[in-house]
């Protein structure tokens, strides 16, 4: 059976346009990108102070909440470990 270095085959076949259109990307400018990160940067629509507040207590909540729940799951199952060796020994 013989390979043939052909690229790639079936669905996944590229053409030569593909190739050169990947080779051939259109340079910016640091000036042009810093206008254009400005720009991006000024459609973002931020937080208020009172949202940002209120994320913060309900992530802080969440933890807790989730730190109780994996203590118990953990001392629960450790309780079982316990008793399943205390029945081997």
């Amino acid at each position: 059976m013989a390979f043939r270095h052909s690229g790639l085959t079936g669905a996944g076949r590229l053409s030569a346009n593909c190739f050169e259109s990947m080779t051939t990307v259109a340079k910016t400018t640091p000036g042009e990108f810093i206008r254009q990160v400005r720009a991006e940067t000024a459609k973002v629509v931020w937080p208020t102070r009172r949202e940002t507040m209120m994320t913060a207590i309900m992530v802080v909540i969440m933890t807790v909440i989730l730190s109780i729940f994996f203590f118990g799951l953990d001392s629960a199952f450790g309780a079982i470990v316990k008793s399943l060796m205390s029945l081997v020994g």
